[in-house]
């Protein structure tokens, strides 16, 4: 690229640095790298030319910037997320009202968005560090891409306590196959020794208690619909399953937003766009 002008939006997080960069041509777009290699974000920066002009939201902005070693705008992380959910619904040509945004990243953070506005409702600690994390101490795996692949094969009806397990010969008062237990029939059972059916159930309690915690969420805001993002749904086809199922059950509209994952990065990439306007 030269020395030719681009713009490029950064959200460095707990695990992944997502970039958003806008080329001379007006496109958008994305790429990654793992958060333990700051010096080869930095290094593709560098080799952006000394006219792109930078702007940084998430925990690793400061150590990131340090390394690139010129100036560089700051976005606070809730702000930029928002601002970068907005931008694809337009693009993908999504309703844009009331809802509920929910970003599972290494752990969760819950927003209403109304309009304009949008309002940090919470979190839960749970996330996609718990997803690894928990992989990484029951089954010794510990790649990101490897406990998706095997987790999609596992099966959880020996690990969890479903409630068609206790109420076994008789018709349950709620579905049956909804979790009673997360792990609770393990011991009934003597437990799989298969890591697949282990992981399967790790993604199962992370997804299950995201979708929970989120339908609550919503509730409380009159928000009908959850839009969900972050990084722990890449390639994870079984955790966007348990989300958008166990969400649709418990009476919200899942809706999984396609390259959520940089809606900090595209964030900070549109509030350059406003300074140079202004």
């Amino acid at each position: 690229m030269g020395d030719m002008k681009e713009s490029i939006g950064i959200d460095a997080g707990g695990t992944l640095i997502k970039i958003a960069h806008e080329t001379p041509d007006g496109a958008v777009r994305f790429l990654k790298f793992r958060s333990d290699d700051l010096e080869g974000a930095a290094a593709w920066l560098l080799g952006r030319g000394d006219g792109a002009t930078v702007a940084l939201t998430g925990g690793k902005a400061k150590p990131l910037q340090a390394l690139i070693g010129r100036p560089a705008s700051y976005l606070v992380e809730f702000e930029a997320t928002c601002s970068g959910v907005r931008w694809l619904m337009r693009r993908d040509g999504m309703e844009q009202g009331s809802f509920l945004l929910t970003n599972v990243g290494t752990g969760t953070s819950i927003h209403h968005v109304d309009g304009e506005r949008h309002t940090r409702i919470g979190g839960t600690g749970v996330g996609g560090g718990t997803l690894v994390g928990l992989s990484a101490m029951t089954t010794g795996v510990r790649e990101f891409d490897e406990i998706v692949r095997l987790a999609s094969t596992g099966k959880r009806d020996e690990i969890d306590l479903l409630v068609r397990h206790i109420y076994e010969g008789s018709t349950p008062p709620i579905p049956g196959e909804l979790t009673a237990s997360n792990f609770g029939r393990w011991l009934q059972t003597g437990g799989s020794d298969r890591p697949e059916d282990v992981l399967a159930s790790i993604v199962g309690l992370v997804g299950e208690t995201v979708a929970s915690v989120s339908v609550h969420a919503a509730g409380q805001c009159g928000a009908s619909c959850v839009l969900y993002i972050g990084s722990s749904f890449i390639r994870n086809d079984l955790l966007r399953k348990v989300v958008a199922g166990y969400t649709e059950l418990r009476g919200s509209r899942a809706v999984m937003v396609p390259d959520g994952e940089y809606s900090g990065a595209l964030g900070a990439l549109l509030s350059l766009r406003t300074e140079e306007a202004g």
